[in-house]
């Protein structure tokens, strides 16, 4: 009796190790093709993340080309707006120019008309006129006017030596009178183009102070406190404008307007950490 039950517990043993066994092996299939499953999405998962990652990887790379691109064109931009400016600014100088001069040609005019009907006079109660200027002085006058005008031409083209030259040889053959005034002004400009500044302000400052009252007087003043300012003499650029806005002879010319907007300007200065005008135009200067 005790044989046959050893018996029949060992193939019961046997029966549930073998049961167990095929229950650990069904695991372990499962378990694995769940591992293999999972390793599978996370390849698809990381495959998917990496497509994702190269796309966006190009559209980065694209945005930063089309701001390169942008930023490149931003300076082309820039620099044509600069030329174009300078361009703007080089014509408005020509044409205020050529405005000075139409201006002075008319003055030049007038004035000559008003001297040569000046000097008719009646002969024989009225009957006859007669003209005074001799024709040595008429021909005088009209070769200086040639010589003016291809002097101012000669400006105009850059050649400002030559133009020099050209309105000195005005300036001696006639020595007084409006057209010697503009000769001397015209030399005081070209002057200034070939940065002689010192001599250009001992001809301005001639012609200032020996026609207070002339035709280019004015500019002549408007024209020292230019350069005066270039070279941060604030004081003699306000004095300058000062004696403009003062004198009765610049009332209805363009240079009152200008030398009042400049001096208002001066006045109004303030600069933020206490320093003068002159302090600050010399420091702009290095």
């Amino acid at each position: 009796m005790n044989l046959k039950a050893i018996s029949l517990g060992v193939v019961f043993a046997s029966f549930m190790l073998s049961g167990c066994s095929s229950i650990t092996i069904l695991r372990t299939k499962e378990m694995r093709a769940i591992g293999d499953e999972i390793m599978v999405k996370n390849d698809s998962a990381y495959k998917a993340l990496s497509a994702e990652n190269d796309s966006l990887r190009v559209q980065l790379d694209s945005v930063k080309s089309q701001l390169d691109a942008a930023a490149v064109a931003q300076k082309r931009l820039q620099a044509e707006v600069t030329l174009l400016s300078k361009r703007m600014s080089e014509e408005t100088v020509r044409r205020d120019t050529r405005q000075e001069e139409i201006i002075y040609r008319l003055d030049l005019l007038l004035g000559k008309s008003d001297k040569i009907l000046a000097k008719k006079v009646v002969v024989s109660g009225g009957a006859t006129s007669a003209v005074m200027e001799s024709d040595a002085d008429a021909a005088k006058m009209v070769e200086a006017e040639t010589m003016f005008n291809a002097a101012h031409s000669d400006y105009h083209r850059g050649e400002y030596k030559l133009a020099y030259n050209g309105f000195k040889q005005v300036y001696e053959l006639v020595k007084k009178g409006e057209m010697a005034e503009g000769a001397l002004y015209w030399m005081s400009l070209c002057l200034m183009e070939a940065n002689q500044q010192a001599k250009a302000k001992t001809l301005l400052t001639n012609l200032v102070d020996s026609n207070p009252q002339g035709l280019k007087a004015c500019a002549g003043m408007f024209k020292l406190a230019s350069i005066y300012g270039k070279e941060c003499d604030l004081e003699r650029q306000k004095h300058y404008l000062q004696k403009i806005i003062s004198s009765n002879t610049c009332a209805s010319t363009p240079e009152l307007e200008q030398a009042a907007l400049q001096l208002q300007a001066m006045l109004d200065f303030r600069s933020a950490d206490g320093r003068t005008a002159e302090q600050v135009c010399r420091e702009q200067m290095r």
